[in-house]
């Protein structure tokens, strides 16, 4: 479980080049880091280790992918008709809960490295996830990245069970203005990292979107992780 570094891919499996090569962008009040990766999250170093014994996580089935039909997994959300709740002021996020997969976890900020890469949460911190503090704060018009491990050496880490999140489900933002933003789950996908779409998962939005990112897909013991597991979600409510 390293950083990402600027190449097709990492020996995580983790998505941490593009085919535009390093040019990170960002927008003002609407992050993209669009020619930037995902993130190097996992070696799958608790498979390695435990083999047989040990069963990777769930990865999102279909059914819960953008839309239904063959190569679904490769075809953008459609444009929204639920604009959801208003778009909030930008304030940072402490916390994010995931209730119907126990997800109940502090946010760190993230970074970039030196090589213009999406940095990570600690090794030893498997229950802590991050956001990209450079970009959109969760509730702001725009769309959020959130990140975090699926394992580590000791076991399942945070988003183990993100592949499990099922439409329509919720994900909560407890952000540092006293509010908490309410986000109903849109789809949720797995890629290759030969395939990931940057523009999809890090491109604008114009509405309050979020991004909740982890290694998944096929597994290798030479490699570890092949792809990213990743949950598209809008703002719909706020408490």
């Amino acid at each position: 479980m390293r950083r990402t570094r600027r190449a097709p891919q990492s020996r995580t499996g983790a998505r941490t080049g593009t085919r535009a090569g390093s040019r990170a962008r960002r927008r003002t009040g609407n992050a993209v880091i669009g020619t930037v990766t995902a993130v190097a999250l996992c070696t799958g170093a608790w498979l390695l280790s435990n083999g047989a014994a040990s069963h990777p996580p769930p990865q999102p089935s279909a059914d819960q992918a953008a839309s239904a039909g063959p190569g679904t997994r490769h075809h953008a959300p459609a444009a929204p008709r639920d604009l959801g709740a208003a778009p909030l002021p930008p304030s940072p996020p402490d916390r994010v809960r995931i209730p119907a997969i126990g997800v109940d976890t502090p946010l760190m900020g993230l970074g970039l490295t030196r090589q213009g890469s999406l940095d990570v949460p600690p090794l030893d911190r498997k229950n802590l996830a991050g956001w990209y503090e450079a970009g959109t704060t969760p509730g702001e018009r725009g769309t959020a990245i959130v990140a975090g491990h699926v394992d580590n050496k000791e076991g399942p880490a945070v988003f183990y069970e993100l592949g499990a999140l099922q439409k329509g489900r919720t994900i909560e933002v407890e952000r540092r203005d006293g509010s908490v933003a309410v986000f109903t789950v849109d789809a949720n996908e797995v890629y290759d990292a030969a395939d990931f779409p940057d523009e999809k998962v890090y491109g604008a939005a114009s509405r309050p979107e979020l991004r909740v990112i982890t290694c998944g897909g096929k597994y290798s013991k030479q490699t570890g992780y092949q792809g990213n597991v990743v949950v598209f979600a809008h703002l719909t409510s706020v408490r």
